[in-house]
């Protein structure tokens, strides 16, 4: 089973059942000290930790005296535009006190099936993460419509654990586990440990996430894990009430762990590899030297742009004898390659009018 303890970066989802009193629609704040607890305890182990979170709709709807039950969508977006606000503010007085500051990032699920949303997303967390912030994601729902209706925080978080390259998604759930049948109508239900392939048996216990057979949303929990662990990330489901639940669930209690198929960069390698490109970048010597050292592709070491791409998109790095290295999501449209190759990134701003980023491809986005 896979470890809290050591891992390189860390995603956590939260329910909105874990942040919000159900019957009074206030803050749990008690239960928010404690989670900024745990996560002090993992960036104090050397983690990056990303937090996925819902909450928005149900301290919005408390706010403007919606009460319970089903919201129209616009309600249900009003709701979110105020709590929103509300949400982020929680996070942040919950975390400063140990020293953390946090960020928020507003996403819905579009933002990984669109390459340069994609890389944009990516590149803010990455560099969020290097100053040291905690990125509190959350879905956009004041734009969003399918995540409203349909509620699928499970699969946004496993999209965000893939997209930064994450070695541990832990969903915090209602539920202790994956179980073969649902606990609270099956007696003899049993609680999985370890799931090491989700095989066409475990998804039927799952049942249908748009009918009475779905226990607690386990379909998209499966569909989550599913996702996570193709791109090489490990995934926990455990119940998300008590405090300090992480710590809890590092030193042993009930879940279920999904173990991971590949190592997270090996997996996103092998994703760029398969892809069409859409154009060939050719590189000098000095690149290729570069590039062979693991760095990134700088527009210095670009003598040629060639093709129809835009920003994102798959392109073949080519060698100075014209034979394929290997091939990136480019983060230059081709017409702005071609103004700033051969060119300094300190010359980037004035070539195009405006900042550009240093690398034409940053080598995490590179398969060689």
């Amino acid at each position: 089973m896979a470890s809290l303890i050591g891992a390189r970066r860390v995603v956590i989802k939260i329910g909105s059942a874990l942040l919000v009193d159900r019957v009074s629609g206030a803050l749990r704040a008690d239960w928010l000290r404690a989670l900024a607890e745990d996560v002090a305890w993992l960036r104090g182990g050397g983690s990056d930790v990303i937090l996925v979170s819902s909450g928005s709709i149900a301290l919005g709807r408390s706010v403007l005296g919606l009460g319970a039950g089903t919201l129209p969508l616009e309600q249900s977006q009003a709701a979110a535009a105020v709590g929103q606000i509300r949400l982020a503010r929680a996070y942040e007085e919950g975390l400063a006190p140990h020293g953390i500051t946090t960020g928020q990032v507003l996403v819905t699920l579009e933002d990984s099936a669109d390459r340069r949303r994609y890389l944009n997303s990516r590149a803010t967390m990455e560099t969020m993460l290097g100053f040291g912030v905690v990125p509190i994601v959350n879905e956009n729902d004041t734009v969003a419509t399918d995540e409203i209706r349909y509620g699928d925080n499970d699969r946004l978080a496993a999209q965000v654990a893939v997209t930064v390259g994450a070695d541990v998604l832990v969903l915090l759930s209602d539920v202790d586990g994956f179980y073969s049948a649902n606990p609270t109508q099956d007696p003899t239900a049993k609680r999985f440990e370890l799931i090491e392939r989700i095989t066409p048996e475990i998804e039927a216990m799952a049942g249908d996430a748009g009918s009475g057979l779905s226990k607690g949303g386990m379909k998209t929990k499966l569909m989550a894990a599913k996702m996570a662990t193709a791109g090489g990330c490990a995934m926990a489901i455990t119940e998300g009430s008590p405090l300090n639940a992480l710590r809890l669930l590092e030193n042993g209690a009930n879940a279920t762990w999904f173990t991971a198929q590949d190592d997270p960069q090996a997996a996103r390698k092998r994703w760029i590899a398969a892809m069409k490109p859409r154009g060939e970048i050719t590189v000098d010597a000095g690149a290729v030297a570069a590039l062979s050292g693991g760095k990134s592709l700088l527009p210095a070491g670009v003598t040629a742009v060639a093709g129809r791409f835009g920003r994102g998109d798959p392109v073949a790095i080519l060698g100075p004898a014209g034979e394929k290295l290997g091939q990136g999501l480019t983060r230059y449209t081709v017409a702005e390659a071609a103004q700033i190759k051969g060119r300094r990134s300190t010359e980037i701003e004035p070539i195009l009018g405006y900042p550009g980023r240093s690398a034409l491809i940053h080598r995490d986005d590179m398969a060689l």
